[in-house]
């Protein structure tokens, strides 16, 4: 006679046969056929499912522990892929319209541990001082080790005004450090901008959201008729953009490509996965919308030098915009090498309740180098440096760091009457750029030699 153990395990694992059957999948094992189950595995995971109902601690549903299992083989394969429910597909949502309760951060896994890959600007985290590479070791008493990606993202949201403490590994510190939030609605602006300097713009993308391009667009316009002339030059800051949105990415792109460039192509098994995406409105409108929002775009911007600002929180569409503008010669990259998040989720409804988001491609630039796992290489490496008060003065006697356009021969003079007036107040902003920012107030220096050798 069989045992209660076996019958279970070939009830379940009948159960389960029937369930693939349904989804018309082939299941027993044949050598030929690389997409047939195996059986004997299924069996194995039966025999587990089994001894956890008879001889768990504690009773255990059959849902959750099914539900487990297939968070667990998504999760097992990238730290991007996770099996989602109704609350995940909100949370998704949320996301990429902007607003969402928790303490903005857009995080990854390494090693067992959360990963910051980048705080969102603005955010509870990003106020508090989280840095892009920090691992949470702890959700106040509750260790991250052993949780899964979407477990530790449940335990940081929470009630607008409610504190979690956030145990933090940071590299070159001896020991942990602690962070204790509050959490709040987060609103993230994901572009900003401002005339720098008379005809140098600086636009800062934060983050790749529904609505960014068509943000991005309005705001160019309109700081192109504050400035009333074709600027100088341009600065883009990606800087600790965790990404989102690639059609986002692509839009972004155009407005500063000529029309039909290559921006990213992708690659993967499935025949929808391979995608050439251009600077063109049907890449990216969401929905293949007909409205293009960069028709009336100034096209002095496509051709004003251009550089952009990048670090190791730069990551996904942050840098596929990076990789389109290098790879197409349009701007210059500074910064530090970036994250390297180089591959494709889609998200694949199963059914009304439930859904899986599974890596499918990975993405490419224009010169077919791969993202991944390498990030794009700046063009010029600017480090992220803190310089006090009590050290600026022997800074910037250094030509490396103070360099202005007045040092170059051949140099346009500023025939203004306010002259004197001027070159003082600019140079009382760019000492307070220097001390507040190194990397902006160095890539703006860049920018300015480039214009000057274009000239």
């Amino acid at each position: 006679m069989r045992s209660k153990l076996e019958k279970f395990t070939l009830i379940t694992c009948g159960a389960i046969i029937g369930v693939l059957i349904s989804l018309n999948l082939p299941v027993f094992a044949d050598k030929s056929e690389k997409n047939n189950l195996p059986i004997d595995e299924l069996r194995t995971f039966a025999e587990v499912f089994g001894k956890i109902k008879s001889d768990y601690v504690e009773p255990v549903e059959d849902k959750k522990l099914i539900n487990e299992a297939l968070n667990g083989m998504l999760t097992g394969l990238d730290p991007h892929s996770s099996f989602l429910n109704l609350d995940d597909f909100k949370d998704l949502n949320q996301a990429t319209q902007g607003e969402f309760g928790g303490l903005g951060i857009e995080v990854g896994m390494e090693d067992g541990f959360v990963k910051v890959i980048s705080p969102i600007e603005d955010s509870p985290a990003y106020k508090a001082g989280l840095k892009s590479g920090d691992l949470i070791m702890k959700l106040d008493d509750a260790s991250t080790k052993g949780l899964t990606l979407n477990d530790s993202v449940k335990k940081m949201r929470g009630k607008p005004g409610t504190s979690i403490l956030l145990t933090v590994l940071r590299k070159g510190e001896s020991k942990p450090l602690t962070f204790n939030l509050v959490r709040a609605i987060v609103k993230s602006q994901s572009v900003k901008g401002k005339i720098i300097e008379p005809n140098y713009v600086y636009v800062r993308v934060a983050q790749f959201q529904e609505h960014t391009g068509e943000d991005l667009a309005k705001l160019l316009k309109n700081l192109r008729q504050q400035n009333k002339v074709p600027f100088k030059g341009i600065l883009l800051d990606l800087r600790n953009n965790p990404g989102g949105l690639l059609n986002a990415a692509v839009g972004v792109s155009a407005a500063f490509l000529p029309k039909g460039d290559l921006v990213v192509y992708t690659e993967g098994r499935a025949p929808d996965s391979k995608m050439h995406l251009t600077a063109v409105p049907g890449d990216y409108l969401k929905g293949g919308g007909k409205d293009d929002y960069l028709k009336d775009l100034p096209e002095d911007i496509r051709t004003t030098p251009m550089a952009v600002l990048v670090n190791n929180g730069s990551a996904s569409a942050s840098e596929i915009v990076a990789g389109a503008l290098q790879d197409n010669k349009r701007a210059l990259i500074l910064g530090t090498q970036s994250f390297g998040k180089g591959t494709v989720q889609t998200i694949l409804p199963l059914d009304s309740k439930h859904g899986i988001k599974l890596t499918t491609a990975l993405y490419y630039t224009p010169a077919g180098k791969s993202i991944q796992a390498k990030g794009i290489t700046p063009d010029i490496t600017i480090e992220e440096l803190s310089l006090n008060q009590s050290n600026l003065a022997q800074n910037s006697a250094k030509n490396s760091i103070d360099f202005k356009e007045s040092d170059l021969t051949g140099h346009l003079l500023n025939t203004s009457k306010n002259q004197e007036a001027n070159t003082a107040a600019n140079a009382v902003d760019e000492k307070q750029l220097l001390h507040e920012d190194y990397q902006l107030y160095a890539a703006l220096t860049i920018l300015k030699g480039l214009v000057v050798a274009k000239q």
